[in-house]
């Protein structure tokens, strides 16, 4: 099942999409930033999709990027670009489970999910919300995660995942990440609504997606980290 929802992904060459991020603490209060992921699929099963995720606004955070490169039975290699002080810092594997950029997101969840960065258990099919789900347990592979384990909720009309339930090192339930307004474009099914919400600070993190395009003609070059200097 985890197979079929990962190949349901596969042969999109690459994209561009829009989101919006909306930050809320636990006042309620919110703060907004504009950003584009891109996005080149994977070359082979030994490595993930590289993605570059670059801020356009506020001004404060303007071209402030994250490039990710995933790797199956070795930590991902990550870097963060700071236009302040034109810098690339490169993320270590102890502190990929923290905030990026101050959201409820961390560096690990901006990373490709790939099929054999974890080991499954399939727990039961399921109702959620009016939607028919199959349920499964995965486990990171990789000991340096800030995750002992996830449950995603599979939709099985389409294969894609509608929920996942985020547990810390300490088994307690961390955050959770709904999606939602799935759409088919050339045949590839995107989320446009993600909300992660942290349960144990009362945060959570919106991204909307606008503007899918497929095919936009990506090259390795644009995912190498000596790119992230050719932001400023």
């Amino acid at each position: 099942m985890a197979k079929a929802s990962d190949l349901s992904d596969a042969g999109f060459k690459d994209s561009r999409v829009k989101l919006q991020m909306v930050l809320r603490n636990s006042a309620g209060q919110e703060v907004s930033r504009n950003l584009i992921l891109n996005t080149l699929e994977k070359e082979s099963d030994d490595s993930g999709d590289k993605t570059l995720v670059v801020f356009s606004s506020p001004a404060d955070v303007r071209n402030t990027a994250l490039l990710n490169h995933p790797h199956i039975d070795n930590p991902d290699d990550q870097w963060l670009y700071l236009p302040a002080i034109k810098r690339v810092k490169r993320i270590s594997t102890s502190n990929k489970s923290g905030p990026f950029v101050g959201s409820e997101f961390s560096f690990e969840d901006f990373t490709s999910q790939e099929l054999n960065k974890y080991t499954y258990d399939y727990l039961r099919r399921d109702t959620l919300e009016g939607t028919t789900v199959d349920v499964i347990v995965r486990v990171p592979r990789d000991s340096s995660s800030g995750y002992s384990k996830q449950i995603v909720y599979v939709d099985i009309s389409n294969s894609q995942p509608v929920k996942v339930e985020f547990f810390d090192r300490k088994q307690a339930l961390l955050k959770t990440l709904a999606l939602q307004g799935y759409r088919q474009t050339q045949g590839i099914w995107r989320s446009y609504h993600q909300q992660m919400v942290n349960h144990q600070t009362g945060k959570s993190t919106d991204l909307i997606m606008s503007n899918y395009e497929f095919g936009v003609g990506f090259k390795p070059a644009d995912f190498d980290s000596s790119a992230l200097k050719r932001l400023q």
